[in-house]
């Protein structure tokens, strides 16, 4: 190897070793995982909003109750001035000259303004209620913010745990790739000693065996591939940092399940689609409260000053002459306010009305839904958690079947033909019971965001 070749060959190694260790890989229990993705998630801020939209309400009705009729206007241009031939008349009696006229000749800019406010004294509670109201929104958009977060969670949970089943899988076809090179090689030794009890039928099973296990191998390959570009993007970061699942071996989750009954009951007692119902019928209650204090006569105390000025017209100080180019004035008071848009008004409580019935019927709807949703997922809970222990038991079986295959074929009484249907039953049974306890997980999880349980009371990481 010449000077120039070795450099380019230690310049090529160096480069490699930069960038392997340019990205970071971290490991993540499953609830550091669900935080970093609800935080990275769109979705999530956007269902966010909506608890931040009902805040704002609350704000908007607090408005009401400092000054929430509030107004300022101006008016400004260009007039001319005034001018009387009566000489016996000072500029403040100009008002007596019946025959006063406009100065052409003379211009001047013309400002005037106004502030008008009403302050609410008695109500007769419905700025209070209006507020109260819209607190009880805000504890509604928030539990119906939960309840779509905890669907999210169950996704995530699944995609978590989707990973280490794949990482497994992968682990459990190299074991299987081992053996299958061994049995290749026991195969390929029996043919170059003549071994007139290799069957040659059963070595094209073998055959046609290997090529569907590459095919398992490739699509295995290609889930994984597609589970680690899901996790980097809902895992996105600004630092490059890759992750990885904290554990590497898919356990059944240490949890029993209990009798259907908890989790119907549960459900009714926890489940946040049923408390922002509860929530909302209170707010429409309070809000229909509102409207009818609306309907009675309100106290405020109003106010007003009154501003104008325009150099070449003369203000008039007589109180009963209003000079609108040239004044100073305000004054306040009691005011006693009727809406008298009746009409309005009670189209707008019956309308709370309806939609009063409408939660009371939801409610009813969400009740019978939310029972089937339990008794399924109990269902598919149940019946998960049986294909579990069975599958095991299966496996423990097969394993010793393979085993005594193997110690037969080693001291010359067993056949290839049996060993490798050992090999192919025990192969099948630890990816089934992969399988299933990856389906018991999430059906369990699935049951109990069903019933309303976070998932964080049985994760264990």
């Amino acid at each position: 190897m010449t000077a120039r070749s070795l450099y380019i060959f230690l310049a090529l190694i160096f480069s490699v070793n930069i960038s392997a260790f340019a990205q970071d890989t971290l490991k993540i229990d499953v609830n550091t995982f669900m935080e970093v993705a609800k935080d990275n998630s769109g979705q999530m801020d956007y269902n966010q909003q909506n608890v931040e939209l009902a805040e704002n309400r609350i704000e908007l009705a607090k408005a009401q109750r400092i000054l929430p009729n509030l107004r300022f206007e101006s008016q400004h241009g260009l007039v001319p001035g005034v001018k009387s031939n009566n000489p016996n008349l000072s500029e403040n009696e100009y008002y007596l000259d019946p025959n006063l006229e406009n100065d052409w000749e003379d211009w001047a800019v013309f400002t005037r303004f106004s502030i008008t406010a009403a302050q609410p004294v008695f109500t007769w509670g419905a700025i209070s209620k209006a507020i109260e109201a819209a607190k009880l929104g805000v504890e509604a958009a928030q539990y119906e913010f939960d309840a779509k977060q905890s669907d999210f969670e169950i996704r995530l949970f699944e995609l978590y745990y989707s990973y280490v089943l794949a990482l497994e899988v992968e682990q459990l076809l190299n074991e299987a790739q081992e053996k299958i090179i061994e049995v290749d090689k026991k195969i390929e030794k029996m043919r170059e000693e003549g071994d007139t009890s290799l069957d040659e039928s059963e070595i094209f099973k073998f055959e046609i065996y290997k090529s569907e296990f590459e095919i398992q191998k490739a699509e295995v390959f290609e889930n994984l591939n597609f589970v680690r570009e899901t996790w980097n993007y809902v895992l996105r970061n600004e630092e490059d940092i890759i992750y990885e699942p904290e554990i590497r071996f898919l356990d059944p989750i240490a949890s029993e399940i209990e009798p259907i009954d908890f989790y119907q009951s549960a459900a009714f007692n926890n489940r946040p689609e049923l408390k922002a119902l509860d929530i909302g019928k209170e707010a429409t209650e309070t809000y229909m409260s509102s409207l009818k204090s609306q309907n009675l006569p309100g106290l405020y105390l109003g106010g007003y000053f009154n501003f104008a000025n325009t150099p070449n017209r003369p203000r008039q100080s007589n109180p009963f002459i209003i000079n609108n180019t040239n004044k100073l004035g305000g004054g306040f008071g009691l005011t006693i306010r009727q809406d008298l848009n009746f009409f309005s008004i009670r189209s707008s409580l019956e309308r709370s009305r309806i939609e009063l019935r409408k939660v009371t019927y939801a409610k009813d709807a969400a009740k019978d839904g939310i029972m089937l949703e339990v008794n399924d997922s109990y269902r598919k809970a149940s019946l998960a958690d049986v294909k579990v222990k069975q599958t095991d038991s299966a496996l423990v079986t097969s394993k010793r079947w393979l085993r005594q295959e193997q110690l037969d074929y080693d001291f010359g009484m067993g056949e290839v033909k049996d060993l490798v249907d050992a090999m192919k039953k025990e192969l099948e049974l630890k990816l089934q019971l992969k399988q299933r306890i990856f389906e018991f997980n999430t059906s369990l999880a699935k049951l109990n965001k069903t019933a309303g349980i976070p998932l964080t009371t049985f994760i264990t990481n």
